[in-house]
């Protein structure tokens, strides 16, 4: 967990516009670099990695890996977007696919990036101040807002779920929810709300809002832990959920919510969590647990089987490569063939590193990325050239 995020926000307080002409610079064409054979006949075509960007940089960014060509593209947007002033903004934070339309969270700018999924290009701006995560169900995207400015605040207000037209792209409905809402998961017909309250340090929400998508109302809340953050649904119906305590002395956990029940069933203790995803059976994830009393991240990787709700593993990079990568931030797992993804933020001011392994943990190939390459979405949709 990055050292800036959450409990130490102080120097980084800024409510600045990224998109004003005097900001406009020369234009960074892309690199394209063959990291790979290419491969033909799968579904999947290839992936968009968003890179955070430190916060107040103004550096996110796109990268495009093609497995059709075996080629990674660095830093897309702004060559194929040269009429958007400030490129892509300030801190990506998500980054999702729903139909023909690629959707990038920027969070410090306070918008959704709304681009065509097969070139790439611009289609609009969704403004939603403090914008976080983006879920799609039937036409609407939901996208987790902390409502205020990018600042600590004990008295930070509550945050909301902004309700999405996907045809429309504007804003149809807000909803109201815990304090600064994170990710979340849609079962049935209900969305689930990590609520974090980490503009309130240190007295953190601890509560899971339960949305009706019906009515759009919130109907309930679970308590779970402080800090929430991270939340993957499996094929049981089960809800994982991360928290990444105080950073002092409440560790880092990963509980297992029962919808059906509305509580916690399981803590997967210990086992901390920066980062989850949930591949067929089984949940990945790794922790960069931050303590501000050690001044230390603590690094590790796990693998639960679902079914049983038992690791598995803790090593699934096999070949040593880990003990290379500083600081794990982004986690993705291609369900085609099982090879899966692992990024390095490095420093968080210089570029990082992606590195790709086959399903046995070997590493297969590595790349330079933008600075904090942390979100990957997988397209079956081929990108065209620029």
């Amino acid at each position: 967990m990055r050292k800036i995020r959450f409990a130490i926000l102080f120097t980084l307080l800024l409510t600045v516009s990224c998109r004003k002409d005097e900001f406009k610079s020369e234009i960074v064409p892309s690199t394209a670099t063959k990291v790979t054979e290419a491969v033909y006949g799968s579904e999947i075509k290839g992936f968009f990695l968003l890179n955070e960007g430190n916060m107040g940089s103004n550096k996110a960014t796109i990268d495009y890996f093609d497995y059709e060509t075996g080629y990674y593209h660095k830093n897309i947007f702004a060559e194929r977007n040269p009429g958007v002033v400030k490129e892509l903004g300030d801190v990506g934070n998500d980054i999702q696919i729903y139909g023909n339309k690629l959707y990038s969270v920027i969070n410090c700018s306070h918008f959704v990036e709304v681009m065509d999924v097969r070139s790439a290009k611009h289609i609009a701006v969704i403004s939603i101040p403090n914008c976080r995560y983006i879920v799609f169900d039937k036409g609407y995207a939901y996208v987790s807002s902390y409502a205020g400015p990018v600042q600590i605040d004990p008295n930070a207000r509550l945050g909301y779920v902004a309700k999405v037209d996907t045809a429309t792209l504007k804003v149809v409905a807000e909803c109201v929810v815990g304090y600064q809402p994170e990710e979340m998961v849609i079962v049935g017909n209900k969305l689930y709300v990590a609520n974090s309250g980490g503009y309130r340090v240190p007295n953190y929400d601890n509560t899971v809002s339960v949305i009706d998508l019906d009515s759009f109302t919130e109907i309930g809340k679970i308590e779970v832990a402080i800090n929430l953050h991270r939340m993957e649904k499996d094929n049981q119906g089960n809800i994982y959920i991360s928290s990444r305590g105080d950073y002092y002395d409440i560790p880092s956990k990963t509980f297992i919510l029962d919808p059906s029940a509305g509580n916690v069933s399981d803590v997967l203790n210990p086992l901390p969590c920066s980062n989850m995803t949930i591949d067929g059976d089984f949940l990945w994830l790794y922790s960069t647990e931050w303590n501000y009393t050690t001044q230390s991240n603590s690094v590790s990787y796990a693998k639960v089987d679902t079914r049983t709700k038992r690791v598995v593993t803790n090593a699934f990079i096999t070949d040593g490569t880990d003990s290379g990568i500083a600081i794990p931030y982004g986690l993705a797992v291609n369900p085609e063939n099982g090879e899966f993804f692992v990024t390095d933020a490095k420093d968080y001011v210089t570029p990082g590193t992606l590195y790709c392994f086959n399903s046995d943990g070997t590493k297969k190939w590595e790349i330079e990325t933008g600075d904090i390459p942390a979100h990957i979405v997988f397209t079956r949709h081929k990108l065209a050239s620029k």
